[in-house]
């Protein structure tokens, strides 16, 4: 699944079950019928408008990451 990020976030002070992955980037993709899903973003900060594709899923939260 691939998309566009539509806006994002840097989330420094987390939940306790997710202080141990701060900093993390959280995105709303738009995808390519037009939906949009909220999901993590890995490795590389993306930006408004950069290209994404979903690389995984974990307990129901799509993982992205920057398509470079």
């Amino acid at each position: 699944m691939t998309g566009t990020i539509y806006t994002e976030t840097i989330v420094y002070l987390a939940p306790e079950a997710f202080a141990a992955d701060v900093p993390y980037q959280v995105a709303i993709v738009t995808l390519a019928d037009g939906s949009r899903v909220t999901g993590r973003v890995l490795g590389e900060r993306a930006a408004i408008d950069d290209r994404v594709e979903q690389v995984e899923l974990r307990d129901g939260v799509p993982f992205f990451r920057r398509v470079t």
